[in-house]
């Protein structure tokens, strides 16, 4: 396996984002190769870190899981590191995405979520119920470019 400098491993900017997802180590034995539940600890267009009880082996191949609403979107990626954190005992597991398409997956994913969070914000800022449609157009307005910029 290729090694990554430093610099190629800061390629990507990283956000701090806790979205929930299932995870499933590919062609690992059936007793390490079951699902498992975790949630994000931050995303960028080239990965994800995630919380796990229990560690992966650097170039391992992950299939994930990641729920919004009634959809479940599915990406694969390739464990790059894994770290014990001292304080939560959990472990946390990088990985870079497979294909292009699951970072533009992830990307949709975040958006999602915080257009849902807005939307959520502004139903309480405005005393009643906005909704996801009107939510999702008021956000696009104010802070698509934004965002956009802070990936690409």
């Amino acid at each position: 396996m290729v090694s990554l400098s430093l610099d190629e491993k800061r390629r990507f900017i990283r956000h701090s984002l806790c979205l929930p997802l299932t995870y499933k180590v590919i062609g690992a034995s059936l007793k390490n190769g079951k699902e498992s539940i975790s949630q994000t600890v931050n995303v960028s267009a080239g990965g994800l870190l995630f919380a796990a009880l229990k560690p992966v082996r650097s170039g391992r191949v992950i299939s994930i899981e990641i729920p919004f609403q009634d959809k479940i979107f599915n990406v694969q990626a390739k464990a790059v590191h894994c770290n014990k954190n001292p304080e939560t005992k959990l472990y946390n597991i990088g990985v870079r995405f497979c294909r292009l398409n699951a970072a533009f997956k992830v990307k949709l994913i975040e958006q999602l979520y915080l257009i849902s969070e807005y939307r959520d914000l502004r139903s309480v800022q405005l005393g009643k119920e906005v909704s996801l449609e009107d939510a999702s157009r008021e956000w696009i307005k104010r802070y698509s470019d934004r965002f956009r910029r802070m990936y690409w």
